[in-house]
């Protein structure tokens, strides 16, 4: 299923006017705060009527201003993902799970409750109130409950912001499984590039309440037009194996990267992201460092931006590798397209919320 959304809506100093397509997956609204992120997805939720717009799942319309058509959100079938899960207190989790049933229409197939409990790995928590779980796991449930009640589409807005970092990778894996295994096209909201290099595969990137790019993430990611500082490259990778002093080693299409151990078989296919900050370049192959990550490529761009730095693009296999430098260094080391570099990468530079597992389509039902 295809999401198309067109609106525009006017408020009080911010006017906002987006118009894209979300294909079946997991598309994220990246952008700042105030870039209309959260506007655009409580429109599709049926909380804000828009000025004018149009917004579908394939032939089903949930918004259009020209026919003055406005499903309320209750009819909208959509799972909504809250910051903070939105459960109830005097519930158990698994009486939490069955009050998303509910919501679900009487003629449609609803999820397995095993399925959902086995996929977001919350069986011993059933019996457990809401009071008794920690972030990860209230985030969990909140998920099987907008997956139970059968939607079309589930709305994720900005879901593991109110977590620390030691929970978000705990509930990272979950996602990467409801955008793989449940069949529901995703709407997930994020100001975190390493979300969206984890987690997209698409990505709309919005600026001032308009989209500045559109397209899967290593595209996005690596226009600083549209993403500024948060530049980055999405590299794929597969793990070939874990070395006794813990680190894992990935195999690029440009040679090897050295993580801090993943929990992940050899064969495991990832991505991973690179900041843009985080790449270092030589003309040759250096020797005597202390860095383990060291790619060969091709220089295939440089662009100047704005202030003293640009941004250079090595081809690193089948992948391209961005790298931010000040213009000097690149005048100084005589850098320019076509010649052949290395990228320096800093184990350290690339944590484990960095690297996700690489989007796999669901079999056909």
């Amino acid at each position: 299923m295809t999401l198309q959304v067109r609106l525009t809506h006017r408020f009080a100093g911010f006017d906002l006017d987006v118009a894209f397509d979300a294909p079946p997956g997991l598309t994220v609204l990246f952008g700042p705060s105030g870039s209309g992120k959260t506007t655009v997805v409580n429109t599709v939720a049926g909380l804000l009527r828009p000025d004018a717009g149009r917004i579908a799942v394939d032939d089903w319309v949930l918004t259009d201003s020209a026919l003055r058509r406005h499903l309320p959100p209750h009819r909208r079938r959509l799972g909504y993902v809250f910051q903070e899960g939105r459960l109830f207190p005097h519930l158990s989790v698994r009486q939490n799970l069955l009050y998303g049933r509910w919501f679900a229409p009487r003629d449609t197939t609803v999820p397995d409750l095993d399925r959902v409990v086995q996929m977001l790995g919350i069986d011993p928590l059933l019996a457990r109130r809401p009071g008794t779980l920690s972030g990860g796991e209230r985030s969990r449930v909140a998920i099987g409950r907008a997956l139970l009640a059968a939607p079309r589409l589930i709305l994720a807005d900005e879901p593991l912001a109110a977590l620390d970092e030691a929970r978000k990778a705990e509930i990272l894996p979950y996602f990467e499984r409801l955008r793989d295994e449940s069949g529901v096209p995703i709407l997930y909201v994020s100001h975190s590039s390493a979300e969206v290099a984890r987690l997209a595969t698409t990505v709309v990137a919005l600026r001032a309440g308009r989209v500045a790019a559109i397209g899967p993430p290593a595209q996005v990611l690596g226009d600083a037009g549209a993403v500024g500082a948060d530049t980055a490259s999405v590299l794929t990778a597969q793990v070939t194996g874990h070395d006794a002093d813990g680190l894992t080693r990935l195999q690029t299409g440009a040679g090897p990267v050295f993580v801090a151990r993943l929990d992940a078989p050899p064969g495991t296919h990832v991505r991973l992201r690179v900041g843009a900050r985080d790449v270092i370049l030589s003309r040759d192959r250096p020797q005597g460092l202390s860095a383990l990550n060291i790619l060969a490529g091709r220089i295939a761009a440089i662009t100047a931006e704005e202030g003293p730095n640009a941004q250079v693009v090595l081809t690193v296999g089948s992948d391209t590798l961005t790298a931010r430098l000040t213009r000097r260094s690149v005048a100084a080391m005589g850098l320019a397209p076509g010649q052949p570099c290395h990228a320096i990468l800093k184990t350290v530079a690339v944590a484990a919320g960095d690297i996700g597992a690489l989007h796999t389509v669901p079999p056909a039902t």
